[in-house]
């Protein structure tokens, strides 16, 4: 499974309880370690003891707090997330009754899966072929401009690390702009082409990550369009060399 510029560690599932927020009204603030001993971050256990891939948080401090887990925000004083093996940092932010802010990290190793992550579908259509060409329509994520995927939802880039994409085949052929023939290329970029987010990916058949970074889906979610600096640019993938067939779009959480 290829990996593309940054290590991914894939955002996975959580449920909040609520409340939500706490009625914080009646109170001045807690003391950090007042927050830490009020507080827990756990993974649960594999039956050879190693570390499972689900994360546990919790906070029974008088505070609103906000559970961040591998970069993606959730406001609840209870989190529970699967996650991919790897190591991760969550963050505490605490919000004390007078405005004071807290804020402590833990680290956290996900060592087995012991709780299989969901596959959600972004495209499981029939499988297309795209040869290189200047055409970034063929592959945007977009209802309108594009021709294959749909838009994203603003709701699945909040948090988006990962998508992955299913490459039945990969063949050898031409490049655009005068690139040398060779194997099959492609880039990453936004539908505008202000933005080029990688460049010469090697494709194989197989399954291939392309990590979603905080930036990235800043422009490309539709929500920040009248922004300054505009969004709502379309994640866009352009093959710049040889021919792509591209089958299921998926992330998982």
């Amino acid at each position: 499974m290829k990996k593309i510029f940054l290590l991914f560690a894939a955002a996975c599932a959580l449920v909040a309880c609520n409340p939500t927020e706490e009625d914080i009204s009646n109170g001045s603030h807690i003391s950090l370690d007042e927050l830490k001993a009020m507080s827990t971050v756990a993974v649960d256990k594999a039956d050879n003891g190693q570390n499972g891939n689900v994360i546990t948080c919790s906070t029974t401090a008088p505070v609103n707090a906000k559970w961040t887990i591998d970069g993606k925000d959730f406001i609840s004083n209870y989190a529970r997330k699967k996650m991919k093996v790897g190591d991760y940092v969550v963050t505490l932010t605490a919000v004390c009754p007078d405005g004071t802010e807290l804020t402590y990290d833990t680290n956290v190793s996900c060592e087995v899966i012991t709780e299989e992550l969901q596959k959600f579908m972004i495209y499981d259509g029939e499988p297309f072929s795209i040869t290189a060409s200047g055409d970034a329509g063929q592959t945007r994520f977009s209802d309108t401009e594009g021709k294959h995927w749909p838009t994203i939802s603003d709701e699945v880039y909040d948090g988006l690390k990962t998508l992955v994409f299913e490459i039945k085949d990969a063949q050898d052929g031409p490049g655009i702009w005068g690139m040398p023939d060779g194997a099959p290329l492609l880039r990453v970029m936004n539908g505008w082409w202000s933005t080029t987010y990688a460049d010469g990916v090697e494709v194989k058949p197989g399954l291939l990550e392309i990590t979603i970074t905080e930036a990235m889906a800043r422009e490309c979610a539709k929500k920040y369009a009248s922004a300054d600096p505009p969004g709502g640019k379309d994640l866009t993938l352009l093959v710049t060399r040889g021919t792509i067939t591209f089958g299921d779009v998926y992330y998982e959480e």
